[in-house]
């Protein structure tokens, strides 16, 4: 159980829920322990040659510097061509715009995640909580996102991203009230998502509404 006091909290890895992103299994650490100036995530395999770690390439750089340590078992790193053999207690660094990805050689293998972007103060995103709906969302079942990620964004209300792919989802389904008022919080949280409902196709059926014209004018 997390022990919460005086303004820190104690947890043991294992007892926070893991989830499943694309092939790979995480535990979301910042988010449980409510960490707002880093991110943190442990990766976790349950069988030798598990995908832990997935690529970041051309085509999906990352601008941030990420921290690797392999807490338990023992992986294979791939990073900018080279191999690293990494058993427990090897930290590997990697900057920003590299290629990176691990598997695991031994089940059971977590390899602790830590980032930030240079330059930045770090935003926590909420995506730890959305990348297991992700896939129901590109399937179509935006009904079922809808549900699901309403229940998420009453338990953890400060990630306005949550919010917008909520927005996102109702708009897909055709409750146009609904999507607007989660694209107004979103929006009232972060001026980003302003600037991205401006050509998100996913918010195409409700892009005529007069409010969603005055939202996206400021």
């Amino acid at each position: 159980m997390t022990v919460a006091k005086a303004g820190y909290a104690v947890a043991h890895l294992d007892e926070i829920e893991e989830f499943a992103d694309a092939s790979c299994h995480y535990r979301p650490i910042r988010h449980h322990l409510g960490i707002t100036a880093f991110g943190a995530t442990a990766w976790t395999a349950r069988a030798a040659g598990d995908l832990l770690i997935n690529e970041h390439d051309e085509d999906d750089p990352t601008e941030d510097q990420e921290l690797f340590l392999v807490l338990r078992g023992q992986a294979v790193f791939e990073v900018d061509g080279d191999r690293v053999d990494a058993p427990a207690g090897t930290l590997v660094f990697a900057p920003p715009r590299t290629k990176r990805t691990a598997c695991a050689k031994q089940e059971g293998t977590v390899i602790i995640a830590v980032e930030g972007t240079p330059g930045k103060a770090y935003e926590p995103r909420g995506w730890e909580l959305w990348a297991p709906l992700a896939p129901l969302y590109e399937a179509g079942q935006y009904a079922e996102v809808a549900d699901r990620l309403g229940a998420v964004v009453a338990a953890a209300p400060q990630y306005p991203m949550l919010f917008y792919n909520l927005a996102c989802c109702e708009s897909r389904r055709g409750r146009t009230s609904d999507a607007l008022e989660y694209l107004r919080h979103a929006i009232e949280m972060s001026e980003e998502f302003r600037d991205s409902a401006k050509d998100d196709s996913d918010l195409d059926p409700i892009r005529g509404e007069l409010a969603f014209k005055e939202l996206i004018s400021g």
